[in-house]
């Protein structure tokens, strides 16, 4: 399948692709991690995947490999020849969106089901995953989301608590979804290499609790967050019912937010339901 088509390398240099620092790219070139990245997600052959910022198309040459039908949303016109040519050779196989992800509507780029793969750019990355993993709806539109990360990013999002790293990001990831780091990259596997180490993580949804109001959890963990270094009663005081929630839990009112367990979060946003 791969033979009929030029080397990325090849393709990058002939159609004059460098890395944009502004867009927060940096280009995956090595085959063999890039096939390794595309096969962490448990997707049938013909499934539907939908990658954010392909650049010059590394990763979607992998994932077109093992068989999926991909949808990819690039903002970079400098990229889109180069997507283009690899549409064609591979007819059915590959649809390429000029736009931004930020702007675009999961629903319009990913039937039930899909899955989200993407070396996402560093500038968009957490408030993407923030998006899917938001919503009223559960279980989402993904079946899982396979994403890279600036390392301590990832940390972030599977950190527990009473760690340093734990914080709103790994309780709006783990109330309902289960994420776990699949590989760690190397900074020097990148082109430009970034001045960090990258990782993959990988997210599946789990049951949702019932009673829980993603936007009250949104708006609780903000705020316990958002002044993580004082006491709850200081920290959710602009939080209404907060208090009463807090009492009815149990919870001692004088812990920090980076104490609380993801069921005691999800149980105070259940009580506060608003």
């Amino acid at each position: 399948m791969t033979g009929a088509r030029p080397p990325l390398r090849e393709v990058i240099a002939r159609h004059g692709l460098k890395a944009s620092k502004a867009l927060g790219q940096n280009f995956l070139l090595d085959a063999q991690l890039l096939d390794r990245i595309a096969g962490i997600p448990d997707f049938s052959t013909t499934a539907e995947v939908y990658e954010v910022g392909p650049g010059p198309g590394g990763l979607t040459r992998a994932l077109i490999d093992r068989g999926a039908i991909v949808t990819t949303v690039e903002r970079d016109r400098r990229c889109l020849p180069a997507l283009a040519e690899l549409a064609g050779a591979h007819p059915g196989k590959l649809r390429v969106i000029e736009g931004d992800a930020l702007k675009l509507p999961l629903d319009r780029v990913l039937p039930p089901g899909g899955h989200v793969v993407a070396n996402l750019p560093y500038n968009v990355g957490t408030a993407l995953l923030v998006d899917w993993l938001g919503g009223g709806d559960w279980p989402p539109r993904w079946a899982s989301l396979t994403l890279m990360f600036q390392v301590e990013v990832a940390e972030r999002i599977v950190a527990a608590p009473d760690s340093s790293a734990y914080g709103r990001l790994a309780v709006l990831a783990q109330w309902r979804s289960t994420p776990r780091i699949a590989m760690k990259v190397h900074r020097s596997a990148f082109t430009p290499p970034p001045k960090v180490m990258s990782a993959v993580v990988h997210i599946v949804p789990k049951p949702a609790p019932l009673g829980v109001k993603p936007a009250t959890l949104e708006r609780l963990t903000a705020a316990a967050f958002g002044q993580r270094r004082k006491m709850l009663r200081q920290s959710l005081k602009g939080v209404a019912g907060a208090a009463e929630a807090m009492t009815a839990l149990g919870i001692d009112p004088v812990r920090r937010a980076e104490t609380l367990s993801i069921e005691e979060f999800a149980g105070l946003a259940r009580l506060i339901a608003v």
